[in-house]
Protein backbone atom coordinates (compact mmCIF):
# COMPACT_ATOMS: atom_id res chain seq x y z
CA UNK A 1 0.00 0.00 0.00
CA UNK A 2 2.85 2.40 0.77
CA UNK A 3 4.14 2.07 -2.80
CA UNK A 4 0.66 2.91 -4.06
CA UNK A 5 0.54 6.09 -1.98
CA UNK A 6 3.87 7.20 -3.39
CA UNK A 7 2.52 6.56 -6.89
CA UNK A 8 -0.64 8.55 -6.08
CA UNK A 9 1.44 11.49 -4.90
CA UNK A 10 3.68 11.22 -7.98
CA UNK A 11 0.62 11.23 -10.27
CA UNK A 12 -0.75 14.28 -8.44
CA UNK A 13 2.57 16.08 -8.83
CA UNK A 14 2.71 15.29 -12.55
CA UNK A 15 -0.90 16.36 -13.05
CA UNK A 16 -0.33 19.59 -11.12
CA UNK A 17 2.87 20.48 -12.99
CA UNK A 18 1.39 19.73 -16.38
CA UNK A 19 -1.80 21.66 -15.56
CA UNK A 20 0.24 24.80 -14.94
CA UNK A 21 2.42 24.26 -18.01
CA UNK A 22 -0.57 23.48 -20.26
CA UNK A 23 -2.15 26.73 -19.15
CA UNK A 24 0.86 28.59 -20.52
CA UNK A 25 0.55 26.71 -23.81
CA UNK A 26 -3.16 27.53 -23.94
CA UNK A 27 -2.34 31.22 -23.43
CA UNK A 28 0.05 31.05 -26.40
CA UNK A 29 -2.75 29.47 -28.45
CA UNK A 30 -5.19 32.13 -27.30
CA UNK A 31 -2.80 34.90 -28.36
CA UNK A 32 -2.33 33.21 -31.74
CA UNK A 33 -6.11 33.05 -32.22
CA UNK A 34 -6.56 36.69 -31.25
CA UNK A 35 -3.91 37.82 -33.72
CA UNK A 36 -5.39 35.67 -36.48
CA UNK A 37 -8.25 36.97 -38.57
CA UNK A 38 -9.63 33.43 -38.83
CA UNK A 39 -10.18 33.06 -35.08
CA UNK A 40 -13.85 34.00 -35.35
CA UNK A 41 -16.23 31.89 -37.36
CA UNK A 42 -17.16 33.50 -40.66
CA UNK A 43 -20.73 34.66 -41.06
CA UNK A 44 -21.49 31.74 -43.36
CA UNK A 45 -20.70 29.21 -40.56
CA UNK A 46 -24.28 28.84 -39.51
CA UNK A 47 -24.89 25.13 -39.83
CA UNK A 48 -23.87 22.69 -37.16
CA UNK A 49 -21.34 20.83 -39.39
CA UNK A 50 -19.67 24.14 -40.34
CA UNK A 51 -19.40 25.22 -36.71
CA UNK A 52 -18.07 21.79 -35.79
CA UNK A 53 -15.38 21.93 -38.48
CA UNK A 54 -14.38 25.44 -37.42
CA UNK A 55 -14.06 24.33 -33.79
CA UNK A 56 -12.14 21.22 -34.83
CA UNK A 57 -9.69 23.35 -36.82
CA UNK A 58 -9.07 25.61 -33.83
CA UNK A 59 -8.59 22.58 -31.57
CA UNK A 60 -6.06 21.13 -34.00
CA UNK A 61 -4.20 24.46 -33.95
CA UNK A 62 -3.94 24.04 -30.18
CA UNK A 63 -2.43 20.58 -30.59
CA UNK A 64 0.21 22.01 -32.92
CA UNK A 65 1.56 24.15 -30.08
CA UNK A 66 4.25 21.99 -28.48
CA UNK A 67 4.12 23.98 -25.24
CA UNK A 68 0.63 22.54 -24.82
CA UNK A 69 0.88 19.16 -26.53
CA UNK A 70 3.93 17.75 -24.75
CA UNK A 71 2.59 18.47 -21.22
CA UNK A 72 -0.82 17.20 -22.37
CA UNK A 73 0.69 13.85 -23.40
CA UNK A 74 2.58 13.60 -20.11
CA UNK A 75 -0.66 14.41 -18.28
CA UNK A 76 -2.44 11.63 -20.17
CA UNK A 77 0.34 9.21 -19.24
CA UNK A 78 -0.19 10.10 -15.60
CA UNK A 79 -3.91 9.42 -16.09
CA UNK A 80 -3.11 5.92 -17.36
CA UNK A 81 -0.91 5.40 -14.30
CA UNK A 82 -3.75 6.58 -12.06
CA UNK A 83 -6.12 4.00 -13.54
CA UNK A 84 -3.49 1.31 -12.98
CA UNK A 85 -3.20 2.43 -9.35
CA UNK A 86 -6.98 2.11 -8.95
CA UNK A 87 -6.72 -1.61 -9.66
CA UNK A 88 -4.71 -2.07 -6.45
CA UNK A 89 -5.75 0.78 -4.15
CA UNK A 90 -9.11 1.71 -2.65
CA UNK A 91 -10.77 4.53 -4.56
CA UNK A 92 -11.70 6.21 -1.26
CA UNK A 93 -7.98 6.77 -0.67
CA UNK A 94 -6.67 7.18 -4.23
CA UNK A 95 -9.00 9.98 -5.30
CA UNK A 96 -8.56 12.33 -2.31
CA UNK A 97 -4.78 11.85 -2.13
CA UNK A 98 -4.25 12.30 -5.86
CA UNK A 99 -6.66 15.23 -6.26
CA UNK A 100 -5.33 17.05 -3.21
CA UNK A 101 -1.77 16.61 -4.40
CA UNK A 102 -2.78 17.81 -7.86
CA UNK A 103 -4.38 20.94 -6.44
CA UNK A 104 -1.33 21.77 -4.32
CA UNK A 105 1.10 21.03 -7.16
CA UNK A 106 -0.89 23.19 -9.60
CA UNK A 107 -0.72 26.11 -7.18
CA UNK A 108 2.98 25.58 -6.55
CA UNK A 109 3.98 25.18 -10.18
CA UNK A 110 1.79 28.13 -11.20
CA UNK A 111 3.62 30.21 -8.62
CA UNK A 112 6.99 28.97 -9.91
CA UNK A 113 5.96 29.84 -13.47
CA UNK A 114 5.21 33.40 -12.44
CA UNK A 115 1.43 33.39 -12.35
CA UNK A 116 -0.08 36.11 -10.22
CA UNK A 117 -1.04 34.43 -6.98
CA UNK A 118 -1.89 35.57 -3.49
CA UNK A 119 1.13 33.81 -1.98
CA UNK A 120 0.09 33.63 1.71
CA UNK A 121 -3.29 32.12 0.79
CA UNK A 122 -1.70 29.70 -1.66
CA UNK A 123 0.85 28.58 0.93
CA UNK A 124 -1.82 28.23 3.61
CA UNK A 125 -4.06 26.23 1.28
CA UNK A 126 -1.16 24.00 0.25
CA UNK A 127 -0.27 23.39 3.91
CA UNK A 128 -3.87 22.42 4.67
CA UNK A 129 -3.87 20.07 1.68
CA UNK A 130 -0.63 18.44 2.83
CA UNK A 131 -2.16 18.01 6.29
CA UNK A 132 -5.26 16.43 4.77
CA UNK A 133 -3.22 14.02 2.65
CA UNK A 134 -1.17 13.10 5.70
CA UNK A 135 -4.40 12.40 7.63
CA UNK A 136 -5.69 10.19 4.80
CA UNK A 137 -2.45 8.25 4.68
CA UNK A 138 -1.96 7.75 8.41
Amino acid sequence: MVGDIEKMIAVGLVWGATNAIMRRGALIWDQALKSSSSSKPPNHCTTLPQRFLFSLRNWLKLLLIWQYTIPFLINLSASATFFAILSDAPISLAVPVTNATTFAATALFGLLLGEETHVPRALFGTAVIILGVWLCIS
